[in-house]
């Protein structure tokens, strides 16, 4: 089971694990309605590092990039959903609409995102590139998403 942890925690964290030894992959998202694509996408991710660290957009955060409708969870609730999983090791909310920032301070071993970018599409491709921080991209599972789930509810 993962932890809710702060900026300035996983800062720490992260260097006295790459002093260790130890490699950690970060993903990043909104997670709002936790479904089996998300959870196939987090074990993958997990398979790249020792340490797995979700980065959560705060409420605000996805509201700017997914419009006042949403989210439909809040983020406390959503890290904790996220951190009881048993391939998430961290969970840190972040405010921003791109994890640039943080990924610049973590430096990850390596970084995942959905196969809907490419690194020519991939806004924090600068960062990693920059920070040597391998990128790898993960697929979908055909016809999960939480924009699926949220139709589905709205029709019935």
């Amino acid at each position: 089971m993962g932890e809710i942890v702060t900026q300035s925690e996983i800062f720490d964290i992260v260097n006295k694990g790459h002093e260790n030894g130890k490699t950690f992959v970060v993903t990043n998202g909104c997670f709002d309605i936790l479904h089996v694509g998300h959870v196939r996408y987090l074990k993958k991710t997990k398979s790249f590092a020792d340490y797995l660290i979700v980065l959560l957009n705060s409420d605000n955060s996805v509201k700017a990039i997914k419009g006042d409708s949403r989210p439909i969870n809040n983020e406390l609730d959503r890290a904790e959903i996220l951190s009881s999983l048993s391939c998430v090791d961290y969970v840190v909310l972040f405010d921003e609409n791109s994890p640039a920032k943080l990924l610049e301070r973590i430096k990850p071993d390596v970084y995942t995102k959905g196969a809907d970018y490419t690194l020519e599409t991939l806004p924090e491709r600068d960062v990693t590139e920059r920070n040597n921080i391998r990128v790898e991209f993960i697929d979908f599972v055909q016809g999960k998403s939480t924009t699926n789930i949220i139709n589905k509810i709205n029709e019935n």
